[in-house]
């Protein structure tokens, strides 16, 4: 059966990295658990990740 909601593709940008401080993937800005879960996750969760990730990456940009 399918889902009326599509899938939503991964933010993976292949650079695979944790950094030791935050615990979030410098390419990513996932945590291990989002990254290890995204298949399980409905699109909706996946959406919701992706917000958080537009998030982090405000609060982690540089001030200029």
């Amino acid at each position: 059966m399918f889902s009326a909601v599509p899938d939503v593709p991964s933010p993976c940008i292949q650079v695979c990295r944790l950094d030791p401080v935050t615990g979030l993937c410098v390419g990513c800005l996932r945590t291990m658990d989002e990254i290890a879960g995204w298949l399980d996750l409905s699109p909706v969760e996946k959406q919701e990740v992706l917000a958080h990730l537009e998030e982090r990456r405000q609060q982690t940009a540089p001030s200029t």
